[in-house]
This record gives C-alpha cells, structure tokens and sequence, in this order.
C-alpha cells in the first residue's frame, strides 16, 4: 500500500468512528422532540403550531451562536471546545424531560441550540484539517451517515422508550429525553481525551505519513490562496458562500420539515407507537444508501454542482409527490425517495465552499453556511405545524418545503463553481500562480 493509501487509512480509523458516533448521538438528541411529541403534546396540551415553533426555535439561538463558535474553536482547538458542546448540548438535552408547557419547551429548546451551536460546522472545518480536498465528498458522507443512520437506530429506539410510560412515576417521553442524552455526556470526555486537533500533532502517525498528509494540505491551502485569499469578513459576504446557504438552506428545509413530522404523518396510519419507529426507519435507511452512492460518486467524477442538483431535484419531487397521494404504501415509498436525495446531498454541498475557502476564512464561511442553512430549521417546522392547523392535513406544509428543494436545485446549477480546486496538486508541488 502506497503512502498515501496508508495515511488517509490510519487517519480515517482514528477519527471518523469516534465522530460518526458524536453526530448520531447530537442528531438524535435534536430530532428526538419528533417522536417525544406522540405522546408529550397531548400531555401538556401543546398544539401542532406550538410544536412547530418550539421544534424550530432551536434553531434560532443556534444561528446565533453558529459563526463565533465555529471561530473560537479555530483559535482554541477542535478538541477541547467540541468536549465542552456535547457536554452542554447533553446536560440540556436531558433536561427537556422536565418541561411542563409551552413556556418551558420554548426555553429549554433556545438554550439547546445555543449549547449545540458550531459543533457541527466545527467538525466539517476539523476534517478539512485532516483530509485532502479529493477524499472530502465521501469523507463527509461517511461522517453525516450519522444522520439516517440515527433514525434508522433512534426511530425504533425512541418509539420502544415511549413504552416506558409510568416507570418510577416518569411518562415514556421524559425517560426519552433522558436516556438518549446520557451518551452526549458521557463522550465528552472521550473526546477530550482522544481528540488531536491538527496532523502536525499527530504523535499516532508514523513520521513519513505525518509528513505527506502536512505537506498535501499545505500544498492545497497555497493552491487556494494564490487563486485568492479570502479573509473572515470577506468570507462571509461572499456571493458564493451565501448562494451555498441558500442552497443548503432548502435541503435542510426538507431534512427537518420531514424528521421532525414523519412520525406524527406515519402514525396516522393507525399504528402503534413502537410500529411507528419501526416504519419511519424506511427512508432514513434509503438515506444511508443514498449517502454513499452519491458521495463517492461525486469524489470519483470530480463533480459537485451535478451530483447536488440531482439529490435536491429526487428530494423536492419526492417529498411534493408524497403530499399528493393518500395510499400509505405509496407514501413511505416517496418519503423513500425523497430520502434519497436530502441525505444523498447534504455532504457534497460542503465540498463547494471547501473548495477554495482555507483557515479562519473557512472556519467563518462554514460556519455562516450552517447558520443561515438552518434558519431553515425553524421556519419548515413552523410553517409545516402551522399549515396543518390552519388546513387539518400536512399537504401544505410539504408541497411548500419541496418548493424550497426545487428553488435550491436551481440556485445550485448557477452557481459559479471553479471545478480545478477540487483537484489537489502533487505534494511539493508548485501552487498555481
């Protein structure tokens, strides 16, 4: 094995494990509200608007937060401030177990997002650190599995621990909160303590491995920064880096819209609670799928724009084609589809702004991409949970959120994209002049 092959191999072992189960375990903490709300609405007498708002309002802290964390940890370090998110994004997490209204559900969910803030913007700039932009597509795939795959395990999961109810005198959607918050807190610690912030600090690779991998990901950042060198200010107002918000901005707009009702629309099927988890994993799984084809056929084609534009346009026509019919069977196919292309997609769109974006440049833009991209988060679950109020159907709520994966597939096909910085140059090669 060549030592390129072998570097990218230790590195990707020492890492990525330990990250995927970070991001699951943060995912699942966040969409978890989803299938707490069977139950937990009726409890409190919170209305699918209220709902929505308090789903979504997490959001709202966490734009805020978004790019000053994802800078304070390019000043500090990766591993001691991402330790220090999961600590009190866990701490928080368990603590919506002792909501009692409206009120309650709208604090605790502000001061999640604002606790979960940067981490995961903070992890994609972490793996620019360690991965050559060639590797990055399917590297950021393998990481965001996390996502569906945190359905695929949390739906049954959740959907068992709402059977809970009445144990030691807790309803089945508090011992919900709490138990999956537990892991979060548990590997802060693991993080801390295994976590290496940058390759020149990496006393586990061997001495020549260390050295390529240095020398590749200096070689590229020249190759950035001789074509142009961004600041932080600049970064942020750069018209590429917020088409890429917007971009994102429709794909998570259907990535929430869906995970936080899908059990509330698959439970209208007449099932049970646990049933309910046991048929909403059908699409996350397709997700996973979706994950890998299309990650590692945008690093093997050298192509972004096209592989995006694609996942959004099965996204958007999945999710519209599934609000318009009414068989269940038919349903959880399109959810299927749409599946496919809202996790196939969301890794290769954070190949575009890598691509030419280096240092605290990057730390910045990433971090702006993910904080306007999530606004989003807020406003699909509102808008949706409001919808269904207003019309007594979830119709609405979809058709509008496919109309906002349709608008960011177009916005994706012009953006201006130099597709020659996603070819690394040659180690102790000469940047481009």
């Amino acid at each position: 094995m060549d030592l390129e092959a072998r570097a990218i191999r230790r590195v990707s072992r020492r890492l990525l494990p330990l990250l995927i189960v970070c991001y699951f375990i943060s995912y699942l903490d966040r969409v978890n509200v989803g299938f707490a709300a069977l139950t937990m609405n009726k409890d409190l007498g919170i209305s699918a608007t209220a709902y929505g708002l308090g789903a979504g309002i997490f959001f709202l802290t966490y734009f805020a937060f978004e790019v000053p964390s994802n800078l304070f940890l390019e000043r500090v370090g990766a591993r001691v401030w991402i330790a220090r998110i999961m600590l009190t994004w866990g701490l928080l997490s368990g603590a919506m177990a002792f909501i009692v209204g409206e009120t309650s559900f709208y604090a605790v969910r502000l001061l999640l997002g604002a606790a979960e803030a940067g981490f995961f913007p903070g992890i994609i700039f972490y793996l620019t650190l360690w991965f050559p932009s060639r590797y990055r597509g399917r590297i950021i795939s393998s990481f965001m599995i996390a996502i569906p795959l945190s359905s695929v395990i949390g739906s049954p999961l959740s959907g068992a621990l709402l059977g809970l109810d009445g144990v030691l005198g807790f309803k089945g959607w508090q011992w919900l909160y709490v138990l999956e918050a537990l892991p979060a807190v548990l590997l802060a610690g693991v993080v801390l303590a295994f976590l290496t912030d940058r390759p020149e600090q990496a006393a586990w690779l061997p001495e020549d491995e260390r050295a390529w991998l240095v020398q590749r990901l200096a070689d590229e950042r020249r190759a950035r920064e001789s074509a142009r060198s961004y600041s932080v200010r600049e970064a942020l107002t750069d018209g590429r880096v917020l088409a890429v918000a917007f971009v994102y901005f429709g794909n998570v707009a259907l990535l929430y819209g869906l995970s936080f009702f899908l059990p509330q629309i698959v439970k209208g099927f007449d099932l049970t609670n646990f049933q309910t988890g046991l048929v909403t994993l059908i699409p996350a799984a397709i997700g996973v799928v979706g994950m890998a084809v299309l990650g590692r056929s945008s690093d093997r084609m050298a192509e972004r724009k096209g592989h995006v534009a694609f996942a959004l346009l099965l996204a958007a026509g999945g999710t519209a084609a599934a609000a318009l019919v009414a068989d269940p069977y038919a349903k959880i196919a399109l959810f299927s589809v749409s599946a496919f292309g809202i996790f196939g997609g969301l890794p290769i769109v954070w190949t575009l702004p890598t691509a030419y974006l280096s240092g605290a440049a990057a730390a910045g833009g990433i971090a702006i991409i993910n904080a306007l991209g999530n606004l989003s988060g807020f406003a699909a679950p509102y808008a949706v949970g409001a919808i269904k109020d207003a019309t007594g159907t979830f119709t609405g709520g979809l058709l509008l959120i496919a109309g906002a994966g349709f608008a960011a597939m177009a916005t994706v096909l012009c953006l201006r994209h130099d597709s020659r910085l996603e070819r690394a140059p040659a180690p102790g090669a000469q940047a481009a002049q």
